[in-house]
């Protein structure tokens, strides 16, 4: 059976050129960076050459890029590390309720240590208004995270807004850019954004490795103690291959899918009764759509999908078996019964139009099966 790939936010296929990037670098760049020998001196610059791609891509200086070894921990090391840098005896931040768990969790961990946290509310697009975040900021608040754009629903927050005014009150301002990199303009040293964080592999490179963008003076208390790499900010022998890898995948020309991923939107909503875009009335990532069908499982629908070649995601997270519904849809407004019956699907390299439209026929007859057997949607379409 032919495979079709629509789950690109949650990871993405390895680039030729990016593979190539990393076969070279495994012959060349094999040696200890920070070794004074010619061999520690190759992988040195070849690193540094890949620091350099980060930051073109990011529009920023490479020094003022801090190689991780992923989102995640780039995450982590912007909000912990901003904080815990802080001596205030009362501190406290801003974030959203729809944030990755990366920097959700981050949050609670301040919470255990004595820090207050606001978690503000979207619309029921997804969006956090900016008049609200800036009546949120106290004299004690010491930084402000807000996602770029939603791994979920593909909503853009204005975070050059947002960070603009964190700016004005003196804030450090923290955005998780996983998603967006690579998806949208992104030009961090002409906005009031004082860390970035993106992900290798949300970026047709391999797990493993990330970067944290620090703007040049922002301060962090270091999450990993041992050498002086990345400017004392993240110990340990770089990443070499893996930071080549995302530097190659920085330099790739990826095409704009939004036409195919209106393409797939109109082709659902035109022969599915009962279907629905969550954050369509929102500015969105040019791959992600997120399509509510009610009535029946999402989870039901990912394996009728699977069965049929089709990879796609309910973006919610698995717990003792069960599928949670998903906390960004419930934050947006929706029950938990409509959360349950949505379905991301993410477009990246290698999709096509003719994909979209076998996705569609899949879509659409398996939602017709699944109904036939749901009482739920005889409830919701009486």
């Amino acid at each position: 059976m032919t495979r079709f790939y629509f789950d690109h936010n949650a990871t993405t296929p390895i680039a030729p050129a990016v593979r190539e990037a990393v076969v070279r670098a495994l012959d060349e760049a094999w040696a200890n960076p920070s070794s004074i020998h010619q061999d520690g001196q190759q992988a040195r610059r070849m690193l540094d050459e890949a620091r350099t791609r980060i930051a073109a891509l990011l529009g920023c200086s490479a020094k003022e890029i801090v190689l991780t070894s992923g989102g995640t921990e780039a995450d982590n090391l912007a909000i912990l590390g901003a904080v815990r840098a802080d001596e205030r005896p009362a501190r406290h931040v801003v974030t959203t309720a729809v944030e990755h768990p990366a920097v959700l969790e981050a949050c609670a961990q301040l919470e255990r240590e004595g820090v207050a946290i606001t978690y503000l509310q979207p619309g029921r697009d997804g969006r956090i208004d900016p008049e609200v975040f800036r009546r949120q900021l106290r004299p004690a608040t010491v930084l402000a995270s807000v996602m770029h754009a939603n791994n979920e629903t593909g909503a853009v927050q204005d975070v050059a807004a947002l960070a603009a005014i964190a700016r004005e009150a003196g804030i450090l301002f923290h955005s998780d850019g996983v998603q967006a990199a690579g998806k949208l303009p992104v030009s961090l040293g002409s906005t009031a954004i004082s860390l970035y964080s993106i992900s290798a592999h949300k970026l047709n490179a391999p797990k493993g490795c990330g970067a944290l963008y620090v703007r040049q003076g922002v301060t962090l208390a270091p999450m990993i103690h041992g050498g002086r790499q990345e400017r004392g900010r993240r110990a340990g022998t770089e990443p070499v291959t893996l930071a080549i890898a995302l530097g190659a995948a920085a330099k790739i020309e990826r095409p704009d899918v939004s036409a195919l991923r209106d393409r797939l939107e109109a082709g659902i909503l035109a022969h599915v009764a009962d279907a629905h875009v969550n954050a369509g009335g929102a500015p969105r990532l040019p791959n992600t759509t997120n399509i509510r069908f009610d009535g029946i499982s999402a989870e039901a629908l990912v394996i009728a999908l699977d069965l049929r070649g089709f990879a796609v995601s309910t973006g919610a997270a698995c717990s003792s078996g069960s599928v949670e519904p998903s906390h960004v849809l419930l934050a947006m407004g929706l029950s938990p019964d409509q959360a349950r019956s949505s379905i991301r699907f993410s477009l990246g390299l290698g999709n096509t139009a003719g994909q979209v439209d076998q996705l569609i026929e899949a879509v659409t007859e398996s939602v017709a099966r699944l109904r036939k057997l749901s009482p739920a949607y005889s409830e919701v379409s009486q």
